[in-house]
C-alpha cells in the first residue's frame, strides 16, 4: 500500500495538468518558451506516473484495467474482473 502522501501528490499533479493543458498548448503553438517557464513544473504531463487506482503501487501498472498486477492476480483468482480467468493447458 502507498503512502496517503504519495496517492494525494499524484493526484495534485493530475489537477495540475488539467488546469494548465490549455495554456500550455496555446503556449507552445506561439513558440513562448519564456512563457512555458513560467507554468508550475508539475503541470507537465511528463511527470505524471501511472499508479494502481486501489493500492496506489507505481510500479507493475496494468493500463488497461488501471490496477498494478499484483491487485489484478488477486482479482482474477477471486473471479472479480469479467473475462478473465487462470490459464491452464
Amino acid at each position: 500500500m502507498a503512502k496517503e502522501s504519495m496517492k494525494a501528490r499524484e493526484a495534485k499533479r493530475q489537477k495540475l495538468v488539467a488546469k494548465f493543458a490549455a495554456k500550455r498548448k496555446e503556449l507552445k503553438e506561439a513558440g513562448d518558451y519564456a512563457g512555458l517557464q513560467s507554468i508550475p513544473k508539475n503541470a507537465s504531463p511528463v511527470r505524471l506516473h501511472n499508479r494502481c487506482k486501489l493500492t496506489g503501487r507505481p510500479k507493475g501498472y496494468m493500463r488497461t484495467f488501471g490496477i498494478s498486477r499484483v491487485t489484478f492476480r488477486e482479482m482474477a483468482n477471486q473471479g472479480l474482473i469479467p473475462g478473465v480467468r487462470k490459464a491452464s493447458w
